[in-house]
């Protein structure tokens, strides 16, 4: 198993973040194409921020290859707002996004969050705590955890359970729930584990976090109130595909025996199937 090499940034190592006037937490927001809900959210956070969280941070609005006037629209939250920035990413991609991001920052801590503000933000203190601290090399907001409180639809529950019954039973993974839009990790620690991170859209934060534990970092969870965004337009069967070759390329690297891999992606494709075409399974 390669040694991951954890190098903090030259020019930020020597002195406390307050003392160069950097921030301690970056909190990165990933949009495409959200103009409609992008500068009320942002708007609600900076206020959460500015008012209730303790710590020195920013905003960084990382938009990827919109095609609508959230570009824009970063530019002009950029300008107006304090501890608020806009990056510019040419290619879609939310993996594609936050690695550029998170490559760059000055940060102690990097995290993001949905644009949709799906999440609680009073689990983000806990969430980042930890990593500040020391305790803990990444940190997740979980919905499968005792202390959760989640309102979504069905059919988003039970693609949501599957696919992290999968991830336990075929990749062995032993955090809960990988698919909550509420990550944060060590700054440090984040790059080192970027080079060995493929994906560059949805499958990016699951294979960060089978990254992190294959090396065995401390991953703590936070459980977190969290409540659907109806108007989501996330693909959700191209993302299921996506990350099930995803799961089988991480497999095939990290596990000695991928027969056992494949036929619990065959199960989950076969429930994938009932889910999104319960008529013709039924016959």
């Amino acid at each position: 198993m390669r040694t991951l090499a954890l190098v903090p940034d030259a020019a930020t190592a020597a002195a406390p973040a307050e003392a160069l006037g950097r921030p301690l937490v970056e909190i990165v927001v990933p949009v495409h194409n959200e103009q409609r809900v992008l500068e009320a959210s942002i708007g609600r956070l900076h206020r959460y921020l500015a008012t209730s969280f303790p710590f020195a941070f920013r905003i960084t609005i990382a938009d990827n290859a919109s095609t609508d006037a959230t570009w824009l629209l970063a530019k002009r939250l950029a300008e107006r707002l304090p501890d608020v920035g806009a990056v510019h990413v040419a290619e879609k991609g939310r993996g594609r996004a936050l690695r550029q991001v998170w490559s760059a920052s000055d940060a102690d801590v990097v995290a993001y969050m949905d644009v949709d503000l799906s999440t609680g933000l009073e689990a983000l203190l806990p969430l980042v705590a930890p990593l500040l601290s020391g305790h803990s090399d990444l940190a997740i907001g979980t919905r499968l955890a005792n202390g959760a409180a989640v309102v979504r639809g069905p059919r988003r529950e039970l693609v949501s359970r599957c696919y992290n019954l999968l991830l336990r039973t075929a990749m062995r993974a032993r955090f809960t729930d990988a698919q909550c839009g509420f990550k944060a990790g060590r700054t440090e620690v984040v790059r080192a584990l970027l080079a060995d991170v493929e994906d560059q859209e949805w499958f990016f934060d699951t294979e960060l976090l089978l990254a992190a534990q294959h090396h065995g970092l401390r991953i703590h969870e936070v459980p977190v109130d969290w409540v659907e965004d109806t108007d989501s337009r996330v693909d959700l069967v191209r993302t299921a595909l996506d990350d099930l070759r995803g799961m089988a390329r991480v497999a095939r690297r990290q596990l000695p025996s991928f027969a056992a891999n494949a036929v619990a992606l065959l199960r989950f494709v076969l429930l994938r199937s009932w889910v999104f075409h319960p008529r013709r399974t039924r016959t």
